[in-house]
């Protein structure tokens, strides 16, 4: 049975408090990348099939006051591309179809950075790809008018949505234990694709655009594939989604083995057998996001939202889902860190604003409260005992409102990043 939350103590989120608690395995000593607006609580990728509740957190590492990913920026700053792109039209002469057929996976959402990807390798190296999306789990009104534009472009594109139901147990699962409501759809984006293409399609080379390590991660910008251990495993006896056990899935909460398929990983030997690859183009080609917003806008019809995004000052990233509002605000909770640093830390990065000008969007815009959809998002996330006969009853509170999203989002603020003063919440340690 899963709880109401609890009222939590805030004598621990005093404002001067002693040996204050760091939970998720974060640094207790928070400390900012003195070249972009990342700070030491960014959390690593992570392998999200092993993530439960009492996972510790790889983060961000920080060495001489510089992040990894703007060290991956220096080094992009002096790579030899001419060489890196020559591997790249090498790969393509190999997976090239003669007869026009599909040979290589661009997985998207048609935002502009997988609109670049298909329209650079369709265009620029005669390949023939099949483009793969899997749903959001609320598409926002523009969201689904850029995925068809993308599609009426000129790409053959197959749209995966996993059962309606399940997601919804799923996402309720993730932010309930996990604080992480975004889970099930990431999972399902890195598992079901390199499924689709091994089983399915049988196609064994997938491109992503920019690389993990362009974003926020101590991924190494030295090799181009994706890290086989985030979509495979040897032993899948031991699987967690959305912070609970497969097998606790099964029994607990009425799903069946084929609705959690698209979330499992390929066993080891399955890539193996497949010659799966799957690749960034970001490795082989300068990556640049506004690039990409160029070349999507004029060639395949993207437009940004009609409102600047939540939490952030962009109109033109991850518009898709509506659930997106509430991850952002989510990581900001758990690490002090929301959808403005994301968004800021990557145009530093790319010259497109300063770190000063950076800095004054943190402050003004990180952390807000994500109430433009909420209302839809917690219906979304409540269990009705109509549709949801079982599982609902796993709840002590099968409804949830703005109240108990408000309490439970306090259960997981961490003391060393938090504290509670004047009546209100507050970040011990700001960049701003």
């Amino acid at each position: 049975m899963i709880k109401y939350p609890l009222n939590i103590n805030k004598e621990n989120f005093q404002e001067k408090s002693n040996n204050l608690d760091a939970l998720y395995g974060l640094n207790k000593k928070v400390e900012f990348c003195s070249y972009c607006t990342f700070s030491n609580q960014k959390p690593d990728s992570a392998i999200e099939f092993k993530h439960n509740e009492d996972t510790k957190k790889n983060t961000l590492i920080i060495e001489g006051k510089k992040c990894a990913s703007c060290r991956v920026q220096e080094q992009k700053n002096s790579l030899n591309w001419e060489e890196r792109e020559h591997k790249l039209k090498k790969l393509c002469d190999k997976f090239r179809s003669r007869n026009g057929s599909y040979d290589c996976i661009v997985p998207g959402s048609g935002g502009k950075d997988s609109f670049a990807a298909s329209y650079i390798l369709k265009n620029k190296f005669k390949m023939n790809p099949i483009t793969v999306t899997w749903a959001p789990n609320i598409y926002t009104p523009w969201g689904l008018k850029n995925f068809l534009s993308w599609i009426k472009s000129g790409y053959a594109n197959n749209l995966f949505h996993a059962n309606g139901l399940a997601m919804r147990i799923l996402t309720r699962l993730a932010l309930e234990k996990l604080l992480h409501p975004f889970q099930p759809f990431m999972m399902g984006q890195k598992q079901f694709i390199p499924r689709l293409a091994a089983k399915h399609y049988k196609i064994p080379l997938v491109f992503y655009g920019d690389t993990d390590a362009e974003v926020g991660t101590n991924e190494s910008f030295d090799q181009p594939l994706r890290n086989k251990a985030i979509f495979s495993n040897y032993d899948n006896s031991n699987i967690f989604i959305s912070g609970t056990q497969y097998d606790e899935l099964i029994k607990d909460y009425d799903l069946s083995h084929q609705d959690l398929i698209p979330f499992i990983p390929l066993k080891t030997d399955e890539v193996v057998a497949s010659e799966l690859q799957i690749h960034y183009l970001g490795y082989y080609i300068k990556w640049h996001p506004q690039e990409c917003f160029y070349l999507a806008s004029e060639k395949g019809g993207f437009e940004c939202s009609p409102e600047r995004t939540c939490g952030t000052y962009t109109k033109s990233n991850s518009l898709d889902d509506k659930i997106d509002d509430l991850h952002f605000y989510t990581t900001y909770i758990k690490f002090g860190i929301g959808r403005a640093t994301y968004d800021s830390a990557q145009e530093i990065r790319n010259g497109e604003i300063t770190r000063e000008e950076g800095i004054s969007l943190v402050q003004k815009y990180d952390g807000e409260y994500p109430s433009r959809f909420l209302k839809e998002i917690l219906e979304y996330l409540s269990l009705n005992k109509e549709f949801f006969p079982k599982s609902s009853l796993k709840f002590e509170e099968n409804i949830i409102d703005q109240n108990y999203f408000n309490d439970l989002v306090d259960n997981f603020r961490s003391p060393h990043l938090w504290k509670f003063s004047n009546d209100k919440w507050q970040l011990r340690h700001t960049i701003f």
